[in-house]
């Protein structure tokens, strides 16, 4: 299962990825947990500048706007 942190302030942007991520999980029936981190260490601990920034497992891979639907399949395929 993966583990996906969606790190931000609690913004609409936030909200929306961390919304589309779930859904393009559920739609490709992949496992994931998605969490939604709005902890200043986390954002630091990741150097996030931008929000919102999106952690899967463990790895920062995406900081600041929405991602593209192609990115989040991307990131959700990769085993």
């Amino acid at each position: 299962m993966k583990q996906i942190a969606v790190l931000g302030m609690g913004c609409a942007k936030c909200k929306q990825t961390a919304q589309m991520i779930t859904d393009m999980a559920q739609s490709m029936g992949v496992g994931a947990q998605v969490e939604k981190d709005t902890s200043m260490e986390s954002l630091l601990k990741y150097q996030v500048l931008s929000t919102p920034g999106v952690v899967v497992d463990g790895k920062l891979v995406h900081s600041g706007g929405l991602p593209r639907r192609e990115q989040v399949e991307a990131w959700l395929k990769h085993q």
